[in-house]
């Protein structure tokens, strides 16, 4: 992801981790997931993102959000207020930089002329938009300038299934079709039974939660689901994928059955967890975990 400021979290910023990422695993898609686009300008993302594209070999997927963090849109000078005119803005340029020979585009923030990014990406028209989504405006936004909706981590399962009811009308409205691929990200976490799995994780899963909320995730979200701050016992309730490998995998089968997500990008490791228990969630998850989703 892309978050600044973040302390007492240390992360890595995304462009050049994935950049060493692509080295060590040239097969790898690079998942862009999320750019806080309202933050930058069009022509550095485009051309950046562009040449990212040709040195993978057509790898990159661009996922795009808005950010929520006053701390963000002030160092970055700008202001919440004006995150969605910037946002759409930033997206069309892009679009067209990566399409078109020459720009011309007067925005509230920038202006192209004769502008151009040469290197173009090697994924035609362009890399594939996934678009970052809590609330439903944003969702029906997602349907009309981007190629799937990327489900996030954070809402519960009952309002992700209502919410892909809206995503479906709001596509119908626009005359397009359900995507091909329909991702989401999930937080993950499995051992040999779902106590274990609970006890084990809850220390680095909750501060995680705690940080979100304190920096305001909850209120980009839907009315009554708009509550990070609940109870480790019950945040976790309907919302994350944890537990034993059966479970797990009936959790993947019963989440894909009832939204048609069929790319699930999982976060497997929180702030402060050691990598011993990174490793072994990656284990258990390849050995027991997926071959019962893909048998089922």
């Amino acid at each position: 992801g892309m978050h600044y400021s973040g302390a007492p979290f240390q992360t890595f910023q995304q462009f050049p981790f994935l950049c060493r990422a692509m080295a060590e695993a040239p097969n790898l898609r690079l998942n862009f997931g999320l750019v806080l686009l309202p933050l930058h300008k069009p022509l550095d993302m485009a051309e950046q993102l562009a040449v990212i594209d040709v040195m993978s070999g057509g790898k990159v997927i661009f996922g795009v959000g808005l950010g929520y963090r006053d701390v963000e849109f002030l160092a970055f000078g700008t202001k919440q207020r004006e995150r969605v005119k910037r946002f759409e803005e930033n997206l069309e340029a892009i679009k067209r930089l990566w399409t078109e020979d020459q720009v011309d585009m007067v925005a509230s923030h920038f202006e192209l002329k004769g502008a151009s990014a040469p290197t173009k990406p090697v994924q035609k028209p362009h890399p594939p938009i996934w678009i970052g989504a809590n609330a439903n405006p944003a969702i029906e936004r997602a349907a009309r300038i981007g190629d799937c909706w990327y489900v996030n981590p954070h809402n519960r399962m009952d309002t992700i299934i209502e919410q892909t009811g809206i995503y479906k009308r709001a596509l119908d409205e626009v005359g397009k079709p359900f995507p091909d691929e329909f991702p989401a990200r999930r937080e993950v976490f499995v051992a040999k039974t779902r106590e274990e799995a609970i006890r084990l994780c809850q220390p680095f899963l909750a501060e995680k939660y705690k940080a979100y909320h304190q920096w305001g995730q909850s209120k980009a979200m839907p009315e009554g689901d708009n509550d990070l701050g609940v109870e480790f016992e019950e945040l976790i309730r309907d919302r994350f994928l944890l537990g034993s490998p059966d479970e797990v995998a009936e959790q993947m089968l019963t989440f894909h059955k009832a939204t048609g997500i069929n790319h699930l990008i999982m976060s497997v490791q929180w702030p402060g967890m050691p990598q011993t228990m990174v490793l072994d969630v990656l284990h258990m998850l390849a050995e027991e975990v997926f071959p019962k989703v893909r048998a089922g």
